[in-house]
């Protein structure tokens, strides 16, 4: 999903970013957001809704709303649209309130 070639923009090739995603290590790019490197990798559900368990994917892309909520190096309700990736991260989808009781 990552464009590579564009007919007025280009894009420098950046260094490779290591992370976890449900246990798996997935690869991403310096200066990606979490939700980015997801995206690109073709993972489009983060969360699911607490309710009705509907899945929640990229929305805003500005953190305004909760659609992108995921569990980050353990750490719940992080909005990876607007937290950058860092190597070795752990990304968990979130399917509840991210409260442990």
């Amino acid at each position: 999903m990552r464009i590579h070639s564009h007919p007025i923009l280009e894009f420098e090739e950046k260094e490779d970013i290591t992370f976890m995603f449900e246990k798996k290590i997935m690869v991403g790019k310096k200066g990606d957001t979490i939700a980015s490197a997801l995206v690109n990798l073709g993972i489009d559900v983060f969360s699911y809704s607490i309710k009705l368990k509907r899945p929640r994917g990229y929305y805003c892309a500005i953190g305004n709303c909760a659609s992108c909520k995921m569990i980050v190096n353990g750490k719940p309700n992080v909005k990876t649209c607007i937290t950058k990736l860092e190597p070795n991260m752990v990304v968990e989808r979130q399917t509840d309130k991210g409260v442990y009781e």
